[in-house]
């Protein structure tokens, strides 16, 4: 006997907003990554245009997880009897990996560059300060419009956005050195600090998404715990094959079978157990299956088979 919670409203509205904020920074990133390529070709820049490879991933982070949302809102069929839901967590995933390509290939370049360090032109300054402010004003609209801390997908794609703010800022400040004490060192150490921080939240993403699409129990849900709650209802016996999972970011999921004295009211049972689940662990999506004591000797002969 399965017992069904409904979803509130705020996950749809966080939804609406998350979709809303993330297509104004994506036609922002894209937009400012054009002028970017053709201000790069223009005035032959090789900073301009590697800037431009940075915000294209941006773009590429923001549009995959637009597209992800988008995706999730199709109904659930028989195919794929949860939705598409889960594919926001790949999405994440894919970000999450890509982060980690990017720092990889900054060590790389940085690597180069402490070999021969390169003249940087005053020009990459200002580049650097305008792709400073398009990253805040996008981190700003993410952090605000959407919910950037329970939504996997958000955070990944925040984290292209402040990867590459941090990149900008790294730029501002190795150019500032280069100019004023000639020290060209400056440019390969800010690329491996900024390096350094997307690899870490880059492993974050790509760890966190794993684990869900791995089907492990959410972080901040003690399996123990819930089965200790559910055991001291009153007239159950035992509880096994508990399993709790993500679905999507603030979506867990929950089943189990009861085993239950005869003469309890399973219909009450189901109703507090339910409401347990929901008000203690915020699990709206619950499948209880009841059994009595005596089918405990068929149940262990059935696993046996």
């Amino acid at each position: 006997m399965g017992h069904h919670h409904g979803h509130g409203h705020s996950h749809d509205h966080h939804h609406t907003n998350n979709k809303k904020a993330l297509l104004i920074s994506f036609i922002l990133i894209a937009t400012f990554m054009v002028i970017e390529v053709i201000g790069g070709i223009l005035t032959n820049s090789l900073a301009l245009l590697s800037d431009a490879g940075h915000m294209l991933s941006d773009a590429f982070a923001l549009g995959l997880s637009l597209f992800a949302f988008k995706l999730s809102e199709k109904a659930a069929n028989a195919q794929k009897t949860y939705g598409y839901k889960r594919f926001e967590i790949l999405a994440a995933f894919i970000n999450g990996v890509t982060l980690l390509a990017i720092s990889i290939y900054i060590f790389y370049e940085a690597y180069h560059r402490f070999l021969e360090p390169p003249n940087v032109s005053p020009m990459m300054l200002w580049i650097a300060v305008t792709g400073l402010i398009v990253n805040i004003i996008v981190a700003f609209i993410l952090m605000n419009g959407g919910d950037t801390k329970g939504n996997l997908n958000m955070r990944s794609a925040l984290l292209h956005v402040l990867g590459d703010l941090l990149g900008s800022v790294g730029a501002i400040i190795a150019g500032l050195l280069i100019m004023f004490f000639n020290w060209n060192m400056a440019d390969p150490i800010a690329s491996i600090i900024v390096a350094v921080l997307i690899l870490i939240s880059g492993y974050r993403v790509s760890r966190d998404s794993f684990h869900i699409l791995m089907e492990g129990t959410p972080s901040y849900i003690s399996y123990e715990d819930i089965e200790n709650k559910l055991v001291q209802l009153d007239g159950v016996t035992n509880i096994h094959d508990l399993h709790v999972w993500t679905i999507t970011s603030d979506f867990p999921a929950l089943s189990c079978h009861m085993v239950v004295e005869e003469n309890v009211d399973r219909d009450q049972l189901l109703i507090k157990a339910a409401n347990l689940l929901h008000d203690d662990f915020a699990i709206h999506h619950t499948t209880i299956q009841i059994e009595g004591v005596q089918t405990d000797m068929e149940h262990d002969e059935n696993n046996c088979n």
